[in-house]
């Protein structure tokens, strides 16, 4: 039963195989949503043969859509047309896989399902009675309570989970940084920032040496290279400033200042969920392209928990994309039972 799970993102697109087979490439949807097909079915064919794609989303959120509604059925649409025939499963935020257009019919229940298949699988991972899943991304961070190993979240919708502490909209590369700090040190004084999309999270990682640096990587905030001397550049821009002015040793200062802000930020999200769950969390899954982030906010909250790493039980490749890992597996089983007639 060979199955391909795709993730499709307003920023990222991802696919996997739940085998070890994993993807991630860059595509603004909200900038050219009339290319989604052509662009999944491009990553279909790189990725290994498959006979049935089952697909999860977050894309319905791109402002090239009116309504969540019509994000998902232009998603459902386009993963059929790249499907070239296979048949497409849609994951929903129950757990269950439907045909695309019961998909769009329940699309509130579409929209944004990715963080449900990752910590149903993360579920397995569990020891004892309660746990958490805490997936760091480029975009957002994902704070799942899990009990008796089944995923138990107060909110179900992006709205309901960002109210909840359990959705962050907050990530390692597109957070600007305007979103993340009012102020930043420059040599001996605080300056207030610009409120303009100058810098991201994406320069603070690169000045920390916390990303790795990629002259062909445009995904910037002003479409220069992701390089060191680039985010200086980008991060003098958040005190009016330029490079000859605001020194590598400041723009250095002033991302170790955004990533404490960021890191008190996220903890408090995640202490906030870790309150409201009837008992503490005894093993805590961490996955994600940002995983480091985790880990120094679990140290910041001290919870006496067991740390279990996506990264190093599957490898830094699948933990980047660990929806759609966790969707690939789940799909199989759904499949396996589905062709043994028990669903």
């Amino acid at each position: 039963m060979t199955v391909l799970a795709l993730d499709i993102g307003g920023a990222n697109l991802k696919a996997a195989d739940g085998l070890g087979m994993a993807a991630s490439r860059p595509f603004a949807l909200w900038q050219r949503p009339a290319d989604l097909a052509a662009e999944l079915g491009s990553l279909i064919a790189a990725a290994p043969p498959a006979e049935r794609l089952a697909v999860t989303m977050t894309g319905e959120l791109a402002d090239c859509y009116a309504t969540k509604r019509e994000g998902v059925a232009a998603i459902v649409a386009a993963a059929q047309q790249a499907a070239g025939g296979r048949e497409v499963l849609i994951y929903l935020t129950d757990g269950t896989f439907v045909p695309p257009d019961e998909a769009v019919g329940r699309a509130q229940e579409a929209a944004a399902s990715n963080w449900h298949a990752l910590a149903s699988f993360a579920a397995e991972l569990i020891e004892g009675d309660a746990g958490l899943l805490f997936d760091v991304g480029s975009t957002t961070c994902d704070v799942v309570p899990i009990v008796a190993r089944r995923p138990a979240p107060r909110g179900k919708t992006d709205p309901a989970r960002l109210q909840t502490g359990e959705l962050i909209y907050a990530g390692i590369e597109r957070t600007p940084v305007m979103a993340v700090v009012r102020q930043l040190p420059w040599g001996d004084v605080i300056c207030p920032v610009a409120a303009e999309l100058f810098a991201t999270t994406k320069d603070v990682y690169l000045l920390l040496g916390e990303l790795a640096e990629d002259s062909g990587d445009r995904q910037t905030a002003d479409g220069r290279p992701a390089t060191r001397a680039c985010a200086q550049a980008r991060m003098a821009r958040m005190v009016c400033a330029d490079s000859d002015a605001f020194t590598m040793a400041d723009a250095e200062a002033a991302a170790l200042a955004t990533v404490k802000a960021l890191e008190l930020h996220v903890a408090e999200a995640v202490r906030k969920v870790v309150f409201a769950m009837r008992r503490p969390p005894g093993t805590i899954v961490v996955s994600g392209h940002g995983e480091f982030l985790a880990r120094r906010v679990l140290a910041r909250l001290h919870l006496p928990a067991t740390v279990v790493s996506l990264t190093e039980t599957l490898g830094p490749g699948v933990s980047r994309v660990a929806p759609a890992h966790a969707l690939a597996a789940l799909a199989r089983r759904n499949f396996a039972k589905r062709s043994n007639g028990c669903g």
